[in-house]
């Protein structure tokens, strides 16, 4: 009987890692290839269409980086839609996911060949095609070997391509032509838009992180960092590099070149520069799919572990500790797509599918705030919610417009197969409750299912934040949590608390009610409006209960401070002095945090509550 596979990733990339892998992801023929068609439409008006498009990237990265930090798991964009909207919208996305990187990552193979022809002008299509196959066979047996070392690849490839631009910008600026930057915008800011539309797409490897985002070491601090990073680095490069080339050629020279940086570089530095560029260029396309195939890999995974594609899809290699079945297919699929396919028109599908999965990432992020699951805690929180998520939703929805029809229409193609394929094989394997069943719960005021969502955020956020179990937590695990419904008197209170108690304790109801009276007589247990800790030591050994109450009607311990919502009881003996002490302390770092009377209160049930102090941040034995 073959034994079962491990399906559990492990995290080893760091925050270097992150940013050589999104900077990686971006810089290819968004800069070698693409600025010859943008400066045809819009002249030296270029640099001002890379900058805005750049700038209209940043509503999908804050909102991947917000659920990136919040559910950071394989499989990125798949994850966050499905978590959000359900399966059938899970599925387009997931697939859309893959189908979308996986040719841009091929794409991006076949350009290492055609900037092979710069340095070897007699390579013929086939050749290029099969240098594009060698490869994807290569970066395919490095992904299945270690995430650790393709991930050192890449960070060795981003530096030799970031310190080649950098020499190339740093001396062309002492060469560059200002009048060659007149008239700046020939055609008008109709035309600028429209070229803003073109380049915009070249940003958007820079979201590719999420869906490694299982395998990132201190996810909640690495992932956003390094994408910010990334895309500040990337913007700067760019708008320079772009600058530069428009001062270096003329107009002419300019639009004849299908490798403008080249060019521009056998002005500064001769036959040397253009080779310089040329393996520049190389490197970037490497880059972009070494990290397409790591990142287009993990969608399967993600699915398979949903049920929406077969179960071998998770399969983890025991000894490599890569998903070695999803990445086998990713890599047949791409070198079936570099030999038969017409890549062109595909990665216009593609890119259109990217623009509408960034939507989707928008919307996401709306629906997991507004469902208000309190187990939804991003480390990154996006700024200006709601209204830039709503400029990008915009934004976005004019760039898919300008895409064109064929695309568009090969997309809704693809959309209506996903479809097919959840009808056909998804059917009702998948029950979870997404976060819009959350939504929906709140305006009708009516459960529809369980919370099987805010269980599993418990998990990813334990996991997350390292969290390992103390005593204390193991108290909070089993102890009884009260929701009580009405008004009641600290007597009333203490009375039901000792009546709770009492046979765990193995001690009579009326001495502990007697106990907790005393307490209260000498000095108030309310430690701040709306707080109270009653705490009392009993006789006996190894006793040790924790009783936790909320009241939103409010319990009256005293005349001066307003009524109690949140108390926690706490009871041992003697010999339990050492953890009474810590148990207060944690109960004082648990109660301390800002938004916890907020999520105190609205909390829907009894594991809500439990969560509150279960998954809060504080020190641990």
């Amino acid at each position: 009987m073959r034994e079962p596979q491990d399906k559990n990733l492990i995290r080893q990339l760091s925050g270097v890692d992150v940013f050589c892998i999104c900077a990686g992801a971006m810089i290819s023929s968004g800069i070698f290839v693409l600025p010859v068609l943008i400066y045809v439409k819009v002249g030296p008006a270029i640099i001002l269409a890379y900058i805005l498009a750049g700038i209209s990237i940043l509503p999908a990265l804050f909102a991947k980086a917000e659920l990136a930090t919040a559910m950071p798991r394989a499989g990125g964009s798949y994850f966050f839609i499905e978590r959000s909207m359900g399966s059938a919208a899970g599925t387009i996305g997931g697939l859309a996911s893959w189908f979308s990187l996986s040719f841009k990552s091929a794409f991006a193979l076949v350009g290492i060949g055609i900037f092979a022809t710069l340095l070897n002008p007699s390579i013929s299509e086939w050749q290029i095609k099969l240098i594009a196959v060698g490869f994807c066979i290569f970066f395919t047996v490095l992904n299945l070997m270690s995430v650790r070392l393709t991930s050192k690849v890449q960070v060795f490839l981003v530096i030799v391509l970031i310190s080649l631009l950098l020499l190339y910008i740093l001396r062309g600026l002492m060469s560059v032509d200002m009048q060659r930057y007149t008239p700046f915008m020939p055609s008008g800011s109709r035309s600028l838009f429209m070229a803003c539309a073109m380049v915009f797409i070249s940003f958007g490897g820079l979201t590719k992180i999420a869906s490694v985002a299982e395998e990132v070491r201190e996810p909640a601090k690495n992932i956003p960092y390094g994408m910010i990073l990334a895309f500040c680095v990337v913007l700067i490069i760019y708008g320079l590099t772009v600058f530069v080339t428009v001062g270096l050629l003329d107009q002419s020279e300019f639009i004849h070149s299908l490798t403008p940086l080249s060019t521009g570089a056998g002005k500064l530095f001769g036959t040397v520069g253009s080779i310089m560029l040329a393996l520049a260029g190389i490197i970037a396309f490497v880059s972009t799919a070494n990290a397409g195939i790591l990142s287009a890999s993990r969608f399967p995974m993600a699915m398979s572990r949903d049920q929406l594609l077969p179960e071998f899809f998770t399969r983890v290699n025991r000894r490599f500790k890569t998903p070695h079945a999803s990445i086998l297919f990713t890599g047949v699929f791409m070198i079936a797509a570099i030999l038969f396919l017409n890549l062109e028109n595909l990665v216009k599908v593609a890119s259109t599918m990217m623009i509408l999965l960034f939507i989707f990432m928008l919307l996401a992020c709306i629906i997991m705030r507004e469902s208000k699951i309190l187990n939804y805690k991003p480390a990154f929180i996006s700024p200006l919610y709601p209204w830039l998520q709503i400029a990008g939703l915009i934004a976005y929805g004019f760039f898919l417009y300008q895409m064109g029809s064929v695309a568009l229409l090969s997309t809704a193609g693809f959309i209506l197969l996903s479809i097919l394929w959840y009808r056909v094989y998804v059917r009702d394997k998948n029950i979870r409750k997404s976060a819009l069943i959350h939504i929906v719960e709140r305006v009708t005021a009516k459960e529809i299912a369980g919370d099987s969502l805010g269980t599993e955020l418990r998990e990813i956020l334990k996991e997350r934040d390292n969290i390992i179990e103390d005593r204390f937590d193991r108290l909070v695990e089993k102890c009884e949590i009260m929701n009580i419904g009405t008004s009641l008197t600290y007597r009333e209170f203490f009375k039901i608390v000792a009546a709770k108690l009492a046979g765990r304790l193995g001690i009579g109801e009326k001495q502990l009610f007697e106990s907790f009276i005393s307490r209260e007589k000498e000095t108030t247990t309310e430690i701040r409006p709306g707080l109270a800790i009653p705490h009392i030591t009993i006789e006996g050994k190894h006793k040790f209960e924790l009783l936790i109450a909320r009241c939103e009607a409010g319990i009256d311990f005293t005349k001066t401070l307003p009524p109690v919502y949140a108390a926690f009881i706490l009871v041992g003996s003697r010999d339990e002095r050492d953890f009474h002490l810590r148990a207060l302390s944690a109960i004082a770092q648990v109660t301390q945090h800002t938004d916890f009377d907020k999520d105190w209160l609205r909390a829907k049930n009894i594991d809500e509550l439990r969560d509150i102090i279960l998954l809060a941040r504080r020190r641990r034995d």
